[in-house]
C-alpha cells in the first residue's frame, strides 16, 4: 500500500523553466492529488504482448556510450541483471532494479535537473518481482526487451505510488517541477498487477512530466473483477509529451491525467471501469483509441459546469464499442469557464454504444445506437469561420473539413510508431564509436561520422550513435537508405567558424540533396551548437521520400542551457530591461528547414528547443540565448504528419508554413522568447525575404502593444493544413508573467497565429493562447479575441476553419517551383503527348500540380503535365503532335484530386509545364524522330 506521508501538494507550475506558480492549476493539482492519496491510503495492503525468446541486438551490441561532460568513468548502459536482478518471478529484484537505476551519483533527490548523467536501464526478457517502486532519475530511458517484454509483477504489499514513479514525493511537493522534466522514456514492459489487492488504487506508472518524454509499447495487466480499484497510469500535472501503443487490460481507471497538454496515439482499452478520466487539461490529442468493453470511455466533466477543470480534447481516428456511455462532459450553453469542455470528435466510430455524449448528470447529448455508426464531426465550444465577427457557442454536429488522400492510410491518417529494429540481427548495426567517433565534446568528429554514416548505409545497416557528444565543424549529410538510432539521445553538436557567419547560413544536419528522392529512418538523438553559431541550421530536410515516408522519432533540437554547450547562466544571463544583445548568444540561425524540394517526412514527438533556463543550473536559472526561427515548411508537394511536435523561443516564429499543403498537426505546442520585447522581434536577426520572413515593420506599423513578437505559428499561401490541436503561449513580457495571470490582461503580445495570402482548407481544432490579445489574425486583421473565448487558464476556440476557394489555371509563364506553366496542351490516348505515366506519393488520390512536378523532376525529366484530376505525365520533349489547346484553358477545368484548389487538365487536356528558366519561352518538342522548337508568347 501507498506509504502515508503523501497528504498535500504544493505545485509550482512552470512554463518550460519559467519558476512561476498558476494559482488556478496549483489548485487543482492539489485537490486531485488529494483525493488519489486518500483513495491510496484507504485501501488493502486480455491483451498482452505476444513474448518470444528471442534476443535483442541492443542487449547484445558493445556498450561504450558515455558522458562527454558528465564524472569520469561515468557507465550510462545498466543491464539491472548486472546488479543483481534475478528477472525469475521469485526473488524480490526492487533493489537491484533501483540500484541499476541510481549508480553513478545521478540526478535524483534533491537535484533539480541534469544532463550529465543520462542512463539507459535496460530489462532484459523475464518477470521482476516489486515490493515498492522503481524510482525513477532524472535524464533516464527505461527499456525491455521488445521481442519479448519483460513483466514488472507487484507484490501483494507494494509500497509506493506506483511500479514506475516518475517523480516522487519526498516532501509534499513533487522532486522536479513536472514542467521541466525532459529527456526520459519507458517502453516495452508488461505491468502485472495479480498480486495486488483489487481495493488498491496502486498505479502502473506515477508520470507528472514534460517535453520530450514518451510512454511507448506497454501493457497494464490490472484485476477486472468487480470492485477493483487498480489505475493504469497517473498523472496530475506538467507540459508534456506523448504516448503511444499502450494496452490497459481490467482496471478501474485506464489513465487518469491531468497535464498542460499531450498527444496520446494507438492506446487501447479492454474491460476497463472508466478507460479515461480526464483531471484537467489545456488541449489534448487522442489519436486512434480504441475504447472496448468498458463502462464509461471517457470522463471529461472534472469539476462540474461551473468550475470545469479540462479545456479542451480532440478525439479522432478511434473506435468506441460495447461502451453502454462514452464520452461525459460538463459543457452546456452557461456552463463555466466560457469555453472550457471544449471538445471535438472527428471520425469516431462507435459500435453498441447506447450514449456516444452525455452531460454530467444524465442527460443525453449525442444519441448513440445499438449497432454501428461514424460520428463524421461533433464539438461544442467556441466556432469561428474566415469571415466571423465574433465566436459561435456550439453543441452538435458539424462538417469536418476534407482530408487529403496523401496523409491517409486508408480511412484513418497516417501513422507510424519509432522502429526499434527488433526482427534485426546484431550483425546489422554498426557503432559510430567503433568507426572512430570519440563523442567526447572535444574531439571534431566530422569525418569520422560521415565516413561510418555513408559506409553503413551503403551496405545497408543501421548507424548506431552509442551515448556521447559528437563535436562537427562542417555539416553532416544523412544521405538517402540511412538509418540512425541513438542511445539515450546522444547529441551532435556544431562549433566553430563555419556556423557562424549569420549572412551565409549552413546546415548541420542536411539530410539529402535538394531533390532528391529517398527515405531516412532517425530516432532518439539530439541536435545542438556550441558557443555562437549565427548561422547554423539545425537540421536542413530536403529528401524526397517515395512510397514509405521518412521518420524522425524522438529527435529534438537542443539550442543551449546545457553542460558543454557555452550557453549557460554564466555565458548568456538574462538581462531584463536591457535590450542590448550578446553577441555570443547567438546560437542558430534556424531549428530546421524543410526545403521546397521535400515531402513525405512523418515526425513523432519532436520537440525543437531554443534553452530558456539552465539544466545543469542548480536552480534551473532562466538565460537569454536567441535563434532566429523555428521551424519553417516551404515544401512545395508537401505531405507531412507533425504528430506531438513543440517549438520554443525563437526570435521571429515557431512553426511557419509557407506555399505548402497537405500537413498534418497534432497537437502543436510553442512558447515565445522570455525576453520578449526586450529586444523585439527581428532582433538581432534581420528579415529575408528569400525565406518569407515575418517584416514587424511593416504588420505592426501603426499598432500599439506588443506586436513585434514572435509568430506562434504563422501560415502563407498553403493549402490543406489541418491542425487537430495547438498551445500557443505567451507567458512573459520582458521576462515578467504579469501579462498572462488568466483572465487577464492577455497581453504579453498582440498576435500570434497569422494567416495570410491565399489559403484553403486551413482548419484548426482546439486552439488555445495564453498572454495573447487577438487569437487569430488573416491578413492583418483580428478574426478572434481572448476576451471571448476564456478557458481554464489560456484561452480556447474549438473549431477555425478558412473555408476553400478554387484558384484559376496560371497563366502561361507563370513560374512554379522554377517552372513554367506553358497552358493547356492536347492529348489523345493512342499517342501521348508526354509519353511517360508517372506515379506520386499517395497515388491518384493525392495527385496535386506540385507532387506531380516533383516526382518527374526526380525521375530526370523536364516536362511534366498533369491530366484528368488524377494523372501524371513526364517527358523531355512533346510527342506525337501535341500541342496548345486552341480553346486556351476552357476544357483544363478539372481540380486535382489532392488538392481541389488546383487544376489538374481535364479530360484528353493536359496542364503542362517545363523546367526551364522561368520566362524562357522555348519549349522542345518531338515529331517525327526530329527536334523542333514551339515558340510560345509569354
Amino acid at each position: 500500500m501507498f506509504s502515508p506521508w503523501i497528504t498535500a501538494l504544493t505545485l509550482s507550475a512552470l512554463a518550460c523553466g519559467g519558476q512561476f506558480k498558476i494559482s488556478e492549476v496549483e489548485s487543482t493539482v492539489n485537490h486531485i492529488l488529494q483525493d488519489y492519496t486518500e483513495s491510496l491510503i484507504s485501501s488493502n495492503e486480455g491483451h498482452g504482448l505476444h513474448k518470444r525468446d528471442t534476443s535483442y541486438w541492443y542487449e547484445n551490441i558493445a556498450h561504450q556510450g558515455i558522458s562527454a561532460f558528465g564524472p569520469a568513468g561515468y557507465q550510462v548502459y545498466r543491464n539491472v541483471k548486472d546488479f543483481g536482478a534475478r528477472g525469475d518471478g521469485v526473488t524480490d529484484d526492487t533493489a537491484a532494479i533501483n540500484a541499476a537505476m541510481n549508480a553513478g551519483g545521478r540526478c535524483g533527490q534533491g537535484c533539480s535537473s541534469s544532463t550529465v548523467t543520462p542512463a539507459v536501464v535496460y530489462f532484459p526478457s523475464g518477470t521482476y518481482i516489486l515490493s515498492s517502486s522503481i524510482v525513477d532519475q532524472y535524464y533516464t530511458q527505461m527499456i525491455g526487451n521488445p521481442n519479448s517484454p519483460p513483466v514488472l509483477k507487484a507484490t501483494a504489499s507494494f509500497i509506493g505510488f506506483g511500479f514506475i514513479d516518475g517523480d516522487k514525493y519526498y516532501t509534499a511537493n513533487l522532486n522536479w517541477g513536472s514542467t521541466n522534466v525532459f529527456f526520459r522514456q519507458v517502453r516495452n514492459f508488461v505491468f502485472d498487477y495479480s498480486n495486488v489487492p483489487i481495493s488498491s488504487s496502486l498505479c502502473g506508472i506515477h508520470w507528472p512530466t514534460a517535453q520530450s518524454t514518451s510512454l511507448q509499447n506497454l501493457v497494464f495487466q490490472m484485476s477486472a473483477a468487480a470492485g477493483t480499484q487498480h489505475v493504469g497510469v497517473f498523472s496530475e500535472s506538467g507540459s508534456a509529451g506523448f504516448m503511444n501503443d499502450l494496452t490497459f487490460n481490467g482496471g478501474n481507471i485506464g489513465l487518469q491525467i491531468g497535464n498542460q497538454q499531450f498527444s496520446m496515439r494507438n492506446l487501447v482499452f479492454n474491460n476497463v471501469v472508466t478507460a479515461i478520466s480526464q483531471l484537467w487539461s489545456w488541449g489534448w490529442l487522442y489519436q486512434g483509441i480504441q475504447i472496448n468493453n468498458c463502462q464509461k470511455g471517457i470522463d471529461i466533466s472534472a469539476g462540474g459546469r461551473t468550475a470545469q477543470n479540462v479545456g479542451s480534447v480532440t478525439i479522432i481516428d478511434s473506435a468506441f464499442t460495447n461502451t453502454p456511455i462514452g464520452i461525459v462532459t460538463a459543457f452546456d450553453t452557461t456552463s463555466l469557464p466560457n469555453t472550457a469542455g471544449s471538445l471535438i470528435l472527428e471520425n469516431v466510430s462507435i459500435n453498441n454504444v447506447g450514449v456516444a455524449v452525455q452531460q454530467a448528470g444524465g442527460t443525453t447529448l449525442l444519441v448513440g445506437t445499438g449497432g454501428s455508426l461514424v460520428i463524421a464531426g461533433w464539438g461544442e465550444g467556441n466556432q469561428y469561420g474566415p469571415t466571423s465577427t465574433g465566436p459561435q457557442r456550439f453543441q452538435g454536429p458539424f462538417t469536418p473539413p476534407t482530408r487529403p488522400a496523401s496523409l491517409l492510410a486508408g480511412n484513418i491518417y497516417y501513422s507510424r510508431s519509432k522502429p526499434q529494429y527488433g526482427s534485426l540481427p546484431l550483425s546489422s548495426f554498426q557503432s559510430v564509436r567503433s568507426a572512430g567517433a570519440r563523442g567526447d565534446g572535444v574531439t571534431d568528429d566530422t569525418i569520422a561520422l560521415q565516413t561510418i554514416i555513408n559506409s553503413a548505409t551503403t551496405a545497408g545497416d543501421v548507424v548506431f550513435f552509442d551515448s556521447g557528444t559528437y563535436k562537427i565543424t562542417s555539416t553532416l549529410l544523412i544521405p538517402p537508405g540511412a538509418k540512425i538510432v541513438g542511445e539515450t539521445y546522444p547529441i551532435i553538436m556544431s562549433s566553430g567558424s563555419f556556423f557562424n557567419d549569420i549572412n551565409n547560413p549552413q546546415p548541420v544536419v542536411k539530410v539529402g540533396a535538394a531533390g532528391q528522392p529517398g527515405q531516412v529512418e532517425w530516432s532518439d538523438m539530439i541536435v545542438s551548437t556550441q558557443g555562437a553559431q549565427a548561422g547554423a541550421v539545425a537540421i536542413e530536410w530536403n529528401l524526397a521520400a517515395v512510397g514509405t515516408p521518412s521518420g524522425m522519432w524522438d529527435v529534438h533540437i537542443r539550442i543551449g542551457g546545457f553542460a558543454g554547450s557555452n550557453l549557460q547562466v554564466g555565458n548568456c544571463p538574462k538581462t531584463p530591461g536591457n535590450p542590448a544583445v550578446n553577441n555570443n548568444c547567438i546560437a542558430a540561425y534556424m531549428l530546421m528547414h524543410v526545403t521546397a524540394s521535400a515531402s513525405n517526412l512523418y515526425m513523432e514527438n519532436v520537440w525543437l528547443w531554443t534553452a530558456d533556463h539552465d539544466i545543469d543550473s542548480s536552480s534551473n536559472t532562466q538565460i537569454t540565448i536567441y535563434s532566429g526561427r523555428g521551424l519553417y515548411i516551404e515544401s512545395t508537394a508537401g505531405t507531412f504528419w507533425l504528430v506531438g511536435t513543440a517549438v520554443e523561443h525563437n526570435t521571429l516564429y515557431q512553426y511557419q508554413l509557407a506555399g505548402t499543403q497537405n500537413v498534418f498537426m497534432g497537437f502543436v505546442q510553442t512558447e515565445t522568447p522570455y525576453y520578449q520585447p526586450t529586444p523585439s522581434a527581428p532582433t538581432p536577426f534581420s528579415v529575408v525575404a528569400s525565406l518569407n520572413d515575418p517584416n514587424f515593420a511593416t504588420s505592426c506599423a501603426g499598432q500599439s502593444g506588443n506586436c513585434a513578437n514572435a509568430w506562434g505559428l504563422r501560415i502563407l499561401n498553403s493549402n490543406n493544413i489541418l491542425i487537430y490541436g495547438a498551445g500557443l503561449y505567451s507567458f512573459f513580457n520582458d521576462y515578467s508573467t504579469t501579462c498572462s495571470n488568466n483572465p487577464g490582461p492577455e497581453n504579453c503580445q498582440d498576435n500570434i497565429l497569422s494567416l495570410e495570402g491565399t489559403l484553403n482548407n486551413i482548419n484548426v481544432y482546439t486552439l488555445s493562447t495564453v498572454g495573447t490579445t487577438n487569437m487569430i489574425t488573416k491578413n492583418g486583421v483580428s478574426l478572434a479575441s481572448y476576451a471571448d473565448n476564456i478557458n481554464v487558464y489560456p484561452d480556447t476556440i474549438a473549431l477555425f476553419t478558412s473555408g476553400t476557394s478554387t484558384t484559376p489555371p496560371p497563366p502561361p509563364g507563370s513560374c512554379l517551383l522554377g517552372w513554367n506553366y506553358r497552358g493547356c496542351y492536347t492529348d489523345i490516348v493512342a499517342a501521348r503527348t508526354l509519353s511517360v505515366t508517372m506515379g506520386v506519393p499517395g497515388g491518384a488520390a493525392a495527385m496535386t500540380v506540385e507532387a506531380c512536378i516533383a516526382a518527374c523532376a526526380a525521375a530526370g525529366y523536364q516536362i511534366a503535365g498533369v491530366e484528368w484530376s488524377q494523372e501524371c505525365y513526364c517527358d523531355n520533349a512533346l510527342r506525337n503532335g501535341g500541342g496548345l489547346a486552341q480553346d486556351g484553358n476552357t476544357q483544363c477545368n478539372m481540380k486535382c484530386n489532392g488538392n481541389q484548389a488546383e487544376i489538374c487538365g481535364g479530360s484528353l487536356r493536359l496542364s503542362l509545364y517545363s523546367y526551364q528558366t522561368c520566362n524562357s519561352t522555348t519549349l522542345i518538342s518531338a515529331t517525327n524522330g526530329r527536334q523542333r522548337k514551339e515558340l510560345l508568347k509569354v
